[in-house]
């Protein structure tokens, strides 16, 4: 039960203790460092972001429901973070946690406003279509590297084959995605680019709501203008860009970590010869245990409460950690087995895709899963040989907290022909 708390003792996250959240313990196992801090701190750890930084990791299961299901104790708006005037003016993750008016930040009755326009319009997609632009797309992708016999199924795959879904979903022009990954990528790993990155992707997104505003058509864009919640352009633009980094990082690294999983766990080998319901499997492990989002920024403490064991104090910045909660022994259960030996499909309460009220909308999950197994199974279609082309232990990880993904992923397979 979460209670009001008196002043932080020691062992807030501004102690020297607390752990950094970043270097190369990311990318090698994080699993490990997950444990570790379970092991020291409980179901909540201080740790120290880029620049010395301090922050709260929840890694319990139980406790991350807490901060997500209880938005009058954990709330959204960033603005009430109480480091901000201490932060120096180029720190790296700013673009991550500043305080914009878009409905990842926003809070009651606007929240429900802008929730209530983002869910309709991404309800209005065609599931059938859906799986239709992402099969030609994926066949189309396949295209450009099924002669050579050889592949990086990373830069060449999964990064491209969402994000130009997405661009058609939205209401892009596939000609601007080269600039799209470049622009999400620098977001996304915090370093020095990042703020040119947050600021290219908002350029793009006021040129697609002043394109739309225009010439409508049959695409999320265009619903979002229309829908009676009234979204300002400058509503629709930002809200455009939450979309796209939520719809295309989770989907581009469930694919290729998904690849990974079948390339390399045995378990898993009949996806490669036409074993399509282990595809579904082999997804959910996924989730599970090398979820796409590590680590969520996140939510700040509307006033002094206990969580997990730890004193947070009013305006402590609260990260979301689904990778350690996915994988807390308070709630996994040893793995049920078939008769014949082989795992069973797990259940699908993991929080990777978060919880509450700012958890990912039910429409949004639906379509993420339509175009990671599209692509899955179309390329296993076209390339049934395909195989790792490097030892496992050669592959690298992304050095970031964040995100749970690979540099590269090469691969060999029989050359073949354009579909």
């Amino acid at each position: 039960m979460t209670e009001p708390a008196a002043t932080p003792p020691p062992g807030c996250p501004a102690h020297p203790g607390a752990t950094p959240l970043y270097g190369p313990r990311f990318q090698t196992d994080p699993s490990q460092l997950y444990r570790e801090l379970r092991a020291a701190h409980g179901p909540v750890a201080p740790v120290e972001l880029a620049g010395g930084v301090p922050a709260w990791l929840v890694i319990g299961y139980r406790e991350l429901q807490q901060v997500t299901g209880r938005p009058q104790l954990f709330g959204r708006d960033s603005s009430r973070w109480h480091a901000w005037e201490t932060l120096p003016a180029d720190w790296p993750l700013k673009p991550m946690m500043a305080p914009v008016p878009s409905i990842l930040y926003a809070e009651g009755e606007e929240h429900v406003r802008r929730s209530r326009a983002v869910t309709d319009a991404l309800a209005g997609i065609d599931p059938y279509e859906l799986r239709k632009h992402a099969e030609e797309i994926a066949d189309r992708l396949i295209d450009e590297f099924a002669g050579r016999g050889e592949a990086d199924l990373v830069a060449e795959y999964a990064h491209r084959m969402p994000l130009l879904v997405l661009c058609r979903v939205l209401g892009l022009d596939e000609e601007q995605a080269p600039q799209l990954i470049t622009a999400l990528l620098a977001m996304l790993d915090g370093g020095p680019d990042a703020p040119a990155g947050a600021q290219r992707l908002l350029e793009l997104m006021l040129a697609l709501v002043e394109e739309k505003a225009e010439y409508p058509g049959a695409d999320v864009a265009s619903r979002m203008l229309a829908h009676p919640a009234g979204l300002t352009h400058d509503e629709v633009m930002r809200d455009l860009r939450v979309l796209l980094i939520a719809g295309h990082q989770p989907s581009s690294y469930w694919i290729s970590n998904a690849l990974r999983l079948m390339l390399t766990d045995e378990r898993f080998a009949a996806s490669l010869a036409g074993g399509r319901r282990s595809i579904s499997q082999v997804l959910n492990k996924v989730l599970w245990e090398d979820t796409p989002t590590q680590i969520f920024a996140g939510r700040w403490a509307v006033r002094d409460t206990q969580l997990g064991g730890q004193r947070i104090a009013e305006g402590d910045m609260v990260l979301l950690g689904f990778a350690g909660a996915n994988t807390d022994p308070a709630v996994r259960q040893p793995a049920v087995r078939q008769p014949d030996g082989r795992p069973a499909e797990g259940n699908r309460a993991h929080m990777s895709y978060s919880y509450g009220e700012h958890g990912c909308p039910f429409p949004a999950q639906e379509a993420a899963e339509v175009i990671a197994t599209t692509a899955i199974e179309v390329l296993l279609d076209r390339l049934p040989d395909l195989r790792l082309a490097v030892a496992e232990h050669a592959l690298v990880w992304r050095p970031s907290a964040w995100v749970r993904g690979l540099v590269a992923l090469p691969v060999s397979f029989t050359p073949g022909h354009p579909a």
